[in-house]
């Protein structure tokens, strides 16, 4: 069993994590993009929705789902998902780790540019925190069709970004300069 959450504010105006909905699992764990969409799709009806909705699911250490929520709801064709808001969400309920997935009403389940460079700031930021981005699952299309950033290897890796800063820092003296590799 899973808890959808909610946020909303106490009597001092601090958020606070509100259940909205329970739902079954089959008590398997959720390892894979395919077992994502088949979850939220069975649950929210995600490949069924008219508009687009974002959901982030939250998962601790050993990748047990600690809950999900809807992070944005938008039109037929596009969705505005605050990164406030996603990290207050996952920083609430404890999570270590994250997959964010949204569907395509169109039935299009080819990212779009938004989509990428979404990730690739999620990524980023995700770093900061302490939090893995595990994927960004794009659902749409009949049952259980999805797109996979992270098995179409459209998720820029932070150890990759961290690898080339590390490779292109230069020790003169004392002082170290990072410089980015120049094209001759």
């Amino acid at each position: 069993m899973v808890k959808k959450y909610g946020i909303e504010m106490d009597a001092l105006k601090h958020p606070l994590m509100v259940e909205e909905d329970t739902y079954e699992t089959s008590g398997k764990p959720l390892d894979s993009p395919t077992k994502i969409a088949e979850f939220l799709n069975a649950s929210v009806g995600l490949n069924r929705k008219a508009e687009e909705y974002v959901y982030m699911l939250a998962f601790d250490t050993k990748c047990n789902l600690l809950g999900i929520f809807e992070v944005g709801h938008g039109t037929a064709n596009q969705c505005i998902a605050n990164t406030r808001e996603i990290f207050m969400r996952a920083l609430l309920c404890g999570a270590v780790k994250i997959v964010i997935a949204h569907n395509h009403p169109s039935l299009d389940i080819q990212p779009s540019k938004e989509d990428i460079s979404v990730t690739d700031r999620m990524i980023k930021l995700t770093g900061l925190v302490g939090i893995t981005l595990l994927d960004h699952i794009i659902i749409g299309g009949n049952n259980i069709e999805y797109f996979s950033m992270r098995e179409k290897k459209l998720m820029r890796h932070e150890r990759e970004c961290y690898e080339q800063d590390y490779n292109n820092l230069k020790f003169e003296g004392s002082v170290m300069v990072a410089e980015k590799e120049r094209s001759r």
